[in-house]
């Protein structure tokens, strides 16, 4: 086997490599197949070349398949190919408007201590702000904090 055809089969089972690295994750026929390459390659390459020939290819496919993974890891390579977009919005779940403090109504679901509550014809989730609260409980609003109803029940 030629040293061409050698140089051919390492090149394109570390290409493998990287594609089971980037591609497809996990231990797929593209890892396995990488493998095999690079294991046939430097297997012929002793075969053809001897024990001093064998050493040298494998050592050039050990060096060459590092420093391709430390040029690839470096932060700048990813920056290239990633994805940069921010996401900028604020969440409009606050309350505020809707509900007030003070505002009654009546438990949906049994609090302990998240539950549903309906108040002002509408459904909320609330949290109960001692205890637990049975179902068809009257309650009223004692605390609002963000999307969600501190409540209380009505003695």
């Amino acid at each position: 086997m030629s040293l061409t055809a050698i140089i051919f089969l390492i090149l394109l089972g570390i290409i493998l490599f990287y594609v089971e690295f980037l591609i497809i994750p996990g231990v797929t026929i593209a890892g396995i197949a990488g493998g095999i390459l690079i294991f046939v390659g430097v297997f012929f390459g002793y075969k053809e070349y001897g024990t001093p020939g064998g050493h040298y290819i494998l050592g050039i496919t050990a060096i060459v398949s590092v420093f391709s993974m430390v040029m690839m890891l470096r932060s700048n390579t990813w920056k290239r190919m990633a994805l940069d977009t921010k996401i900028e919005g604020k969440s409009s779940s606050s309350l505020e408007g809707e509900v007030n403090i003070g505002d009654t109504g009546e438990t949906v679901t049994r609090l302990n201590p998240y539950g549903k509550v309906f108040i002002n014809n509408i459904f909320y989730e609330a949290k109960s702000s001692s205890s637990y609260i049975d179902p068809k409980i009257k309650i009223e609003v004692k605390k609002i904090e963000g999307s969600h109803l501190i409540v209380k029940p009505l003695k």
